[in-house]
């Protein structure tokens, strides 16, 4: 099997938290071939889906975590199977990014996640698809309606749409002598959409992220617990984090996704719950495997590889 990740720069990456490398590691120990490409690399030629790609070795050891070899420019077509790793924002480069990829699946690469889905789904907004499992939510532009829902709610998170790692989220209350400069901040004066919520206490007890493959949840959630005085659980944001069970409410979530997730191509998801409610799902590039593999002895890459394969095979 040859495997290409498509990722931000591996020089930079945090090994004990990263993800991808998890999936590098699973696929190297399978006895497949890694690739590896940045953004800059891919290119279309007459048509066909290029990528300029380093034959590529791991190990898990923090001072010397990577080996590649030269960049060669090679069809996509040549992979058998593309990790889509790159993070947000989702702006027209990323856009631009999946359609490369979209012409290489039309040459019968498996991308995980499908391109189109990535394109289709907001992370944020994805969430209002499943209105049974949400807390009140408005996504406007309007300075007005939005400062009437924080009224309304009393106490509310606002946040963008195109953000990650808890960048630009605001918290705030009825009678707030800053809601107006926020909104304005957030909204580009009424040109841009956000979203609003009605703020969830159990934030104290974390930011659970749940990790699935084909829709199918791991057993355990990392819940990311906000430091004192901040309202944000995200471990970008200096949160603490510990492992626990899902309970029944998470599994109930879990399996009202699912099958949308696996008819869009969506095989590694990350949903966010705080308390009872499904505050974002993260289909770009959800994080969080590294942590629950050490908390509980798992190898959640290797199992996302193999289902991988056994799709692959399929397809």
């Amino acid at each position: 099997m040859k495997l290409g990740i498509l990722m931000d720069p591996i020089r930079d990456i945090n090994i004990r938290k990263d993800s991808s490398f998890a999936m590098l590691l699973a696929s190297q120990s399978l006895g497949w071939e890694n690739y590896y490409m940045e953004a800059a690399d891919l290119f279309i030629q007459d048509g066909e889906a290029w990528g300029r790609m380093s034959k590529l070795s791991v190990k898990d050891d923090p001072s010397n975590w990577f080996r590649q070899g030269d960049r060669t420019p090679w069809p996509l077509a040549e992979l058998d199977i593309i990790l889509m790793r790159k993070d947000p924002p989702v702006d027209m480069q990323y856009i631009y990014i999946t359609q490369i990829l979209e012409l290489a699946q039309e040459e019968g690469v498996y991308v995980v996640n499908d391109p189109a889905a990535l394109r289709d789904f907001n992370e944020k907004l994805f969430i209002n698809y499943f209105p049974e499992f949400i807390a009140p939510t408005l996504v406007s532009s309007d300075p007005v309606q939005l400062r009437e829902f924080v009224d309304t709610h009393e106490d509310t998170i606002l946040k963008p749409l195109h953000g990650m790692g808890g960048a630009s989220i605001f918290r705030a209350r009825k009678n707030d002598t800053n809601i107006n400069v926020i909104i304005e901040t957030l909204t580009l004066h009424g040109s841009r959409f956000i979203m609003a919520q009605r703020f969830i206490p159990e934030i104290s007890d974390g930011d659970k992220r749940i990790l699935l493959i084909n829709g199918d949840p791991v057993p355990y959630a990392l819940a990311r617990i906000p430091v004192y005085g901040e309202n944000r659980g995200n471990l970008a944001a200096g949160g603490t984090s510990k492992g626990v069970e899902l309970n029944s409410r998470d599994r109930e979530i879990c399996q009202g996704v699912a099958p949308t997730l696996r008819e869009n191509g969506l095989a590694f998801v990350g949903l966010d719950v705080i308390g009872n409610y499904l505050t974002e799902i993260n289909i770009t590039s959800p994080t969080c495997i590294r942590e629950l593999d050490k908390i509980y002895s798992l190898n959640i890459a290797r199992d996302l590889m193999l289902a991988i394969e056994k799709d692959y095979a399929s397809s």
